[in-house]
């Protein structure tokens, strides 16, 4: 289960406790039919320690089960500014530049981007005590990570963040979900053009951790029968969403940091 730190100094936080992250990507890729696999092989080989060394944290990176020829990823960064020089260093610099035309070749749209931000302080990503496989590694995680996208007209009010946080939070926690993080859309203006990002959108994201699809789906029965969870949750929400959310079950590829 992941878990988050903060101590005063951001910039400590990062060296002492990994601390990820106040600036976060959620990309989700459509791809040419029967690529997917060869993206993944190559991203896990050549794109995630690249990245890292420029001080970008590559969260983890995802089959999306519903969708055979889509793949998603996180990355996260320290704020909107070292976002801005790192993804400058890593599309002008050597490893892109060698494998961008067979990374480009397999995708059909890269511009499904949401760019994020914690909703609290207490409820952003810590990756601290995870572990990625090393390069050539190829057992794939039997966990899924179900990510939740609610849709809002206007930016998300602080009530809808309470609400979350001290009712649909606790009866999905008591009714068997784990969620690791949440996040509302970050305003700022996108700092790397280059890189376009969903724009005018206001969102609130969460993640929760299955040990496998099963227990996703075990786990989905019970708030189908739950009248907690229909009478104080999807009540609630249907006063805030400004459309049905989107549940994308993600599968871990087998270099994901994130894999529950």
């Amino acid at each position: 289960m992941l878990k988050w730190v903060m101590t005063e100094s951001i910039g400590e936080s990062f060296e002492q406790t990994r601390l990820c992250c106040p600036v976060v990507e959620l990309r989700q890729y459509t791809l040419h039919p029967g690529k997917r696999d060869v993206l993944i092989e190559l991203f896990d080989r050549e794109f995630i320690e690249p990245q890292e060394a420029l001080g970008i944290t590559v969260i983890g990176q995802f089959r999306d089960l519903d969708r055979p020829d889509r793949f998603v990823w996180l990355r996260g960064f320290r704020d909107m500014t070292s976002r801005a020089k790192a993804l400058s260093d890593f599309y002008s610099g050597d490893v892109w530049k060698t494998h961008r035309e067979a990374a480009n070749a397999t995708m059909i749209d890269s511009d499904n981007v949401l760019l994020l931000r914690p909703a609290l302080r207490t409820s952003g990503f810590s990756l601290e005590d995870m572990k990625r496989s090393p390069v050539g590694s190829d057992e794939i995680p039997t966990s899924l990570i179900v990510t939740t996208i609610y849709y809002f007209e206007d930016p998300v009010p602080s009530d809808f963040i309470n609400f979350f946080e001290h009712t649909l939070k606790p009866v999905a926690t008591s009714l068997g979900g784990t969620i690791s993080a949440y996040f509302v859309t970050e305003p700022s203006e996108n700092t790397f053009p280059a890189l376009p990002v969903r724009e005018g959108e206001n969102v609130f994201v969460w993640f929760s951790t299955f040990q496998d699809s099963a227990a996703y789906e075990n786990y989905v029965a019970v708030l189908t029968q739950s009248e907690r969870w229909r009478d104080e949750v999807s009540a609630g929400l249907t006063r805030y969403l400004d459309r049905a959310p989107e549940v994308l079950k993600l599968s871990p590829t087998a270099r994901s940091l994130l894999r529950g």
